[in-house]
């Protein structure tokens, strides 16, 4: 059984998240504020941590740095309905884990808390290099589990945009993120993928830079984009040579869904702009 502290301020939501953990079979234990946090820490250990930001005497992000040396540090979540950037750094700076917008339905928390405690024991972590609100730059482990969470916390920009506008972002975001983690970093979390996102006013900017040696689109036979016009599936019998997954449509797609999608000369960093006018 895990065991989870929920920390929030106001007492009929602190109750419904603990009273739906329960019924979800973890043990619960509840706290109203940063000090009552801290304080439940220093007399148990606890798996996981559902964590409000704006608390009185102690806020979450003040928790959150606090508890940066805890041995055992659980796992956090940071729970809130202030999704602004410089909370959301913030967030990640302090190395929480994740980051869900408030108010949270009950099936939605206990899947995301299945899925927190399910993950890695001690995930690398995302380091933070800038966190202006319109220039963002992040230096993210090559592992999936790190790839994943950093597109949850890059998810929650730009949420006043046109939702078919944040689709193209996220789906063009993930798909070259995932590349980069794969193939230029081989999977390996001892390296790092260098993001940056910049916003402008008629234009949001996305920069990935893998630490690999880069490739040539001539020599990508497991990648429709690498393909013919004429033979637009050729690759999938590559794919199957090699034995990875179906697929290989994702910078094709990539290109349909962005304005401008650049490579440097080694192809080993690309930058794709969606136009917002």
């Amino acid at each position: 059984m895990s065991r989870i502290l929920v920390v929030e301020d106001d007492r009929a939501t602190r109750h419904l998240l603990g009273e739906v953990l329960k019924n979800a079979g973890h043990e619960v234990t509840t706290a109203k504020d940063g000090a009552g946090a801290l304080k439940e820490v220093e007399g148990g250990a606890f798996d996981l941590m559902l964590l409000d930001i704006w608390m009185p005497k102690m806020n979450g992000l003040e928790v959150l740095a606090h508890l940066k040396d805890v041995e055992p540090r659980p796992r956090i979540v940071v729970m809130t309905s202030d999704d602004t950037p410089e909370t959301l750094l913030s967030a990640v700076r302090e190395q929480a884990y994740e980051f869900v917008k408030k108010p949270v339905q009950p099936a939605d928390l206990v899947a995301l808390v299945g899925h927190a405690l399910a993950a890695k024991s001690e995930p690398p972590g995302i380091e933070v290099v800038s966190a202006r609100p319109d220039w963002i730059e992040l230096l993210v482990p090559c592992d999936r589990e790190s790839a994943a969470r950093i597109q949850g916390f890059l998810a929650h920009l730009d949420t006043a945009l046109p939702e078919d506008v944040r689709e193209s972002i996220g789906y063009a975001f993930r798909e070259l993120l995932l590349n980069a983690v794969e193939w230029g970093g081989k999977l390996d979390p001892s390296r790092k993928v260098r993001i940056a996102y910049l916003r402008a006013k008629r234009m949001l900017l996305y920069r990935i830079a893998d630490p690999g040696s880069g490739f040539s689109f001539e020599g990508l036979l497991h990648a429709a984009v690498g393909q013919p016009a004429d033979q637009p599936i050729a690759h999938m019998e590559e794919r199957e040579k090699m034995g990875i997954r179906p697929g290989g449509f994702g910078i094709l797609t990539v290109r349909a869904k962005v304005d401008e999608l650049l490579y440097n000369e080694a192809q080993n960093e690309v930058v794709f702009v969606k136009y917002l006018d």
